[in-house]
């Protein structure tokens, strides 16, 4: 039986949605995954480095076979793929970024991942797009719909804006 996952998808270098669409195609293309529902687009300005351009953000749920030790490695192979290359600079600009933000209702504290998102909670360009797709569903650790999350998130979070892509 398949689990549900929860991924967050951004960009902000080049065609930020075009580069989330290809992230969410080469995802759904990948054996033992395939998209089951994507949010809408939204614009976010960038926080933790300000000198940068805004990020388009976008949650996607995905069925998977996979196991999270699994999935995880294959995340990061579709950024490299798509051109993702260290920049030195922590929360810098990206061609592309995928996070599992949630898997079923595992915690996992790992060395190299940690589900759920340990930042989940407290951003808003997360937060919003995933509150399309999944807003009853109950974050493990907090005890609290992704939908309570939202509503009680500070208003000091940057800017999160509906995006067309028209």
């Amino acid at each position: 039986m398949d689990s549900n996952v929860y991924i967050g998808v951004g960009s902000n270098l080049g065609d930020r949605a075009e580069n989330c669409f290809k992230a969410i195609e080469a995802i759904d293309r990948f054996d033992g995954c395939h998209v089951e529902q994507c949010s809408p687009l939204y614009e976010t300005e960038p926080i933790g480095y300000d000198d940068q351009g805004w990020f388009i953000n976008a949650a996607v749920r995905i069925g998977t076979s996979l196991d999270p030790e699994s999935l995880f490695p294959h995340l990061k192979s579709i950024e490299k793929a798509l051109g993702r290359r260290p920049s030195g600079i922590h929360f810098g600009p990206r061609i592309v970024d995928l996070d599992i933000l949630l898997f079923e209702d595992l915690v996992i504290r790992a060395d190299n991942l940690t589900i759920p998102h340990p930042e989940l909670h407290k951003r808003r360009f997360v937060l919003r797009p995933l509150a399309d797709i999944a807003p009853d569903i109950l974050h493990p650790v907090l005890n609290e719909t992704i939908f309570e999350l939202l509503t009680n998130l500070k208003d000091n979070e940057k800017g999160v804006i509906h995006y067309s892509c028209d």
